[in-house]
């Protein structure tokens, strides 16, 4: 992990100190609403339905043990003892008290962490492939880059206030697992025939209003002008970007309306003007930010002896069994599988850690993993480095913190902002929807039938729960005071990138329950082998058998 220096932690003590002073003056009714508000917003802290929500910044969701004991100490003293994890990979605080926020700022700090640019319209938290560093599929490294990228655009003067806030997320494995599609800028890292690094540029991606798959502009870029190529990108979409109008102020409503070739060549025009600058990504620079992110001290001596371990406890237990094949991912290094950790269990909000789980759950990286935890942008946690021969202890240890769920990836694993519940611009609930579809569809043997299948939920057309790109996805609709529910289905972040298609007319949140599990008995019905997924099935049969599964014939 990347380690703070003097300087960073100089920049996060003095932004603490900052803001005390400003809440404060605030408090002291020296600073009105308006004039405070772009302060707590670049400061992580937002005013919801019932309290101040604080939502902590998880550099592209790395945490170490102690980072994340230090937020569930936070959570018991100054919170109601537990913590979100958002589709960002940040962790959320749902009810501190605007007066003692200043001091969770300086416990952050404490532990070389902090709440900037996690709201606002400014850069974001950028966010990256939860297994980078030890998947199995991986071509580059992800890590150095995207901490090169929070290094220059944390407090970026020029970036600051944009027309709209702005995400990025950068991958490098064969498999997208950090949906760069759908982000204002993706990039790509391959290696090129001579194995050279390389990256490749999307632009225009994103969820909300209007969900848009993101277009390439830049492919065989050297890493070296990856900074001058970003800054750019960001300086056409200052100048360019709509402020009149929130609702038409991203980027990619921007590169709609100019067009991708004009886009491109606007960006080439302004990164013409200052490309081979002081921006320009050295190798040792690079190499230096890279130099944090080494491997651990693996100890495996006998790879043959510990997968032999592995599969006798397999053999012995198929609910360890099912938990390894769903829940455990291949790892570049012989004789180590990354663990997923699900926070998904029935009757809790998804995402959702208690701070007793935390604090087991940092007990057990240290013990099995290094002492590193990763949060994901499916909500859930991963414990990225573990022994074979000692999954099955892991597990055992999950079991009574209610963290052994085996659904990673399948339908209760769902994806769910927090809805009507907390978020003052919800249309709709979210979390009763969740725990509904958990309870329906909890048996495992069913869910394994299934296999995977993403669904997502969200309570209102900013896609906070990424519904638009869900196999099944789930938005909550006001008609009249009244709570509905869309679904739309086909969607996906990863490959052949696509947004899902409205399936028809909404839902009670009583009634769709039975639609989804009439979805469901229509994908069993339609598949040709049980090894045919849901999205392969809805993009060989199309939308028609599903409706008619659901609303009957025309």
């Amino acid at each position: 992990m990347y380690q703070y220096d003097n300087l960073d932690q100089t920049i996060v003590d003095d932004r603490v100190a900052q803001f005390r002073n400003q809440t404060a003056r605030y408090l002291d009714g020296e600073l009105s609403d308006a004039e405070f508000l772009p302060l707590r917003l670049q400061n992580g802290l937002y005013v919801q339905r019932l309290a101040p929500m604080l939502r902590i910044a998880v550099p592209y969701g790395l945490i170490s043990s102690k980072q994340l004991r230090a937020i569930a100490d936070i959570s018991r003293r100054y919170d109601k003892g537990y913590g979100h994890i958002s589709t960002r990979q940040n962790i959320q605080l749902n009810w501190p008290q605007l007066h003692d926020v200043p001091d969770i700022l300086a416990d952050l700090a404490a532990v070389q962490m902090h709440a900037i640019q996690t709201s606002g319209n400014c850069i974001r938290n950028t966010t990256t492939d939860q297994f980078a560093g030890v998947a199995a599929d991986e071509v580059v490294d992800p890590r150095p880059y995207c901490e090169i990228i929070r290094q220059w655009s944390t407090l970026h003067p020029e970036f600051a206030f944009l027309p709209r806030k702005f995400k990025i997320a950068v991958n490098g494995a064969e498999e997208d697992r950090a949906a760069i599609h759908f982000h204002d800028i993706g990039i790509e890292l391959y290696r090129d025939a001579a194995s050279a690094v390389r990256l490749r540029f999307l632009v225009g991606g994103g969820l909300g209003r209007t969900p848009v798959v993101g277009a390439m502009i830049r492919d065989d870029m050297n890493p070296a002008d990856m900074l001058s190529y970003l800054e750019a990108i960001l300086r056409v979409y200052n100048l360019h970007g709509r402020r009149d109008n929130k609702y038409k102020a991203r980027i990619k409503i921007l590169v709609k309306a100019m067009g991708v070739e004009a886009f491109r060549d606007a960006v080439d025009a302004e990164w013409a003007s200052h490309r081979g600058g002081s921006n320009t990504l050295t190798e040792s620079a690079l190499a230096a930010v890279a130099a944090h992110f080494t491997s651990p001290d693996y100890k495996v001596a006998d790879v043959s002896r510990e997968s032999a371990i592995l599969a006798e406890a397999c053999a012995k237990e198929p609910l360890f069994a099912a938990w390894v094949q769903r829940n455990t991912q291949a790892h570049k290094q012989p004789g180590y599988r990354a663990v997923t950790v699900t926070l998904k269990a029935t009757g809790q909000p998804p995402g959702d850690i208690s701070a007793a789980q935390m604090d087991a759950l940092a007990k057990l990286a240290d013990a099995y993993s290094f002492g590193e935890i990763r949060t994901t942008h499916e909500q859930n946690m991963v414990l990225a480095d573990v022994r074979e021969s000692e999954l099955r202890s892991l597990w055992e240890a999950l079991q009574p913190l209610g963290l052994a769920g085996s659904n990673a990836g399948h339908i209760t694993d769902m994806i769910c902002c927090p809805g009507g519940d907390f978020c003052s611009l919800a249309n709709a609930k979210s979390l009763p929807v969740a725990q509904a579809l958990q309870e329906r569809f909890e048996r495992l043997d069913y869910q394994f039938d299934l296999g995977p299948i993403e669904l997502n939920i969200s309570g209102c057309m900013n896609a906070c729960g990424h519904h638009h790109v869900g196999h099944i996805g789930i938005l909550g609709v006001d008609k009249k005071g009244q709570e509905f529910y869309q679904v739309c289905i086909g969607g996906s972040q990863a490959g052949r990138a696509q947004v899902a298609k409205i399936l028809g007319p909404s839902f009670s949140r009583a009634d769709l329950p039975d639609a989804i599990e009439k979805l469901l008995q229509r994908y069993l019905e339609l598949r040709e082998t049980e090894e045919e997924r849901f999205l392969q099935v809805y993009e060989r049969c199309g939308v028609e058998p599903f409706k008619e599964a659901v609303y009957g014939q025309a």
